[in-house]
């Protein structure tokens, strides 16, 4: 004697029901998807930056260099509208010594011979990163 299935197979209505509630749900889900996406809030990083810049850092981007007659460890400094430059800070601790780092800085500008070609010598006074 064959043996009896018990798996139950929905009526078209209910299958109707099933298929509007996944829509229905997978549609507030992007919806609420989209409202975290593109809201207004200007992210943390944006606001931190405009707060540093206004206290008196400057951004930029820690290069390392494999030149023979260049310096090892240079902070680029980009400007809107100005050609980026670079500036070789005597003091740069081990820590922030990272190809690509970004970082906001103070300092002070040095009077003496530059140790390399492309970077004016620094004294670094305060350093954060991103």
């Amino acid at each position: 004697m064959p043996q009896r299935s018990h798996i139950i197979i929905p009526s078209n209505d209910c299958k109707t029901h099933l298929y509007y509630s996944f829509y229905f749900v997978g549609s507030l889900l992007l919806i609420k998807e989209n409202k975290r996406r593109y809201s207004r809030k200007k992210p943390k990083s944006s606001v931190k930056k405009a707060e540093l810049i206004s206290k008196g850092f400057t951004p930029g981007v820690i290069q390392k260099s494999t030149q023979k007659e260049d310096c090892i460890f240079t902070i680029q400094v980009s400007e809107q509208n100005k050609q980026p430059y670079f500036l070789d800070p005597i003091n740069l601790d081990e820590t922030y010594k990272k190809n690509g780092l970004a970082v906001f800085f103070k300092y002070r500008a040095l009077r003496m011979m530059n140790r390399c070609q492309r970077a004016n010598p620094v004294e670094i006074q305060e350093m954060q990163t991103n």
